[in-house]
């Protein structure tokens, strides 16, 4: 745009040119219709386009292409991009226009042919063939590691077998190579003590739990009625009616 120059998220669709803050693409900032839009080549006056490959569009039937803009000036920084949009563009029905094409095509000729079913065709071509170039690529790019390490692995195998094995044959005793060490001699015989010492406890385990006999638990005792205890003295005694009998005086000598 003349005056200045931003960078945006640009979306092109069928029938609309939209452009965001960023690629998130949530704070939408404008929505251009392409409704009789056409294409041009055009060299921006602003400094940072000086290095970019820029293009427009315009609205020959309107004043004004974008607010009070006359013409929307967009810039890639490769020469394959800015040929990418305009291809885009041409899909989308934006064709470049005749008068000025027809000025330029000797000195430029970097939009091609007048004919927008064959630019069309071409661009479609086009695509197919770089999906299919990218398609291959990414096959390519994952078989080749895996038939890399099949090959080593192949090759190990087959070194292992006929050189390894019979040198280590030759050169050493085959009952020396078998023979226990004796560090774990010792870890066999401790895994032996204590596998027989765990079968062992689980032995008497399983006596214990057959021959225990088991009472049931008497049931729990109700704390919820409360037990008032009498902190008063007993009662006396009722005294007795009866009257202890007088003795007899011993005789006299």
């Amino acid at each position: 745009m003349l005056g200045r120059a931003k960078e945006y998220w640009f979306v092109l669709t069928a029938d609309a040119l939209a452009w965001f803050k960023d690629e998130q693409e949530q704070d939408q900032k404008y929505l251009l219709k392409l409704d009789n839009c056409k294409l041009k080549e055009t060299e921006s006056s602003l400094i940072s386009f000086a290095k970019k490959y820029t293009f427009a569009i315009y609205n020959p039937s309107a004043k004004y292409v974008f607010k009070d803009h006359k013409q929307l000036d967009l810039s890639c920084d490769m020469q394959e991009d800015c040929d990418s949009w305009k291809a885009s563009f041409l899909r989308a029905g934006v064709y470049p226009d005749k008068s000025d094409d027809e000025v330029e095509a000797g000195t430029s000729g970097e939009i091609g042919t007048l004919d927008p079913q064959l630019e069309r065709q071409v661009e479609t071509i086009r695509n197919l063939v770089d999906s299919y170039i990218g398609i291959t690529s990414k096959i390519i790019g994952d078989q080749v590691p895996k038939i890399v390490m099949h090959m080593l692995v192949l090759n190990i195998k087959e070194c292992i077998s006929s050189e390894l094995l019979p040198r280590l044959y030759s050169e050493t005793n085959q009952e020396d190579l078998m023979e226990e060490s004796k560090a774990e001699g010792q870890r066999r015989e401790e895994m032996l003590r204590m596998y027989h010492s765990s079968k062992e406890a689980l032995q008497i385990i399983s006596d214990i739990n057959t021959k225990t006999v088991s009472t049931p638990v008497p049931p729990p005792i109700e704390t919820d009625q409360d037990f008032a205890v009498s902190t008063a003295p007993p009662p006396p005694r009722p005294a007795s009616s009866r009257q202890p009998s007088a003795r007899a005086p011993p005789p006299r000598p």
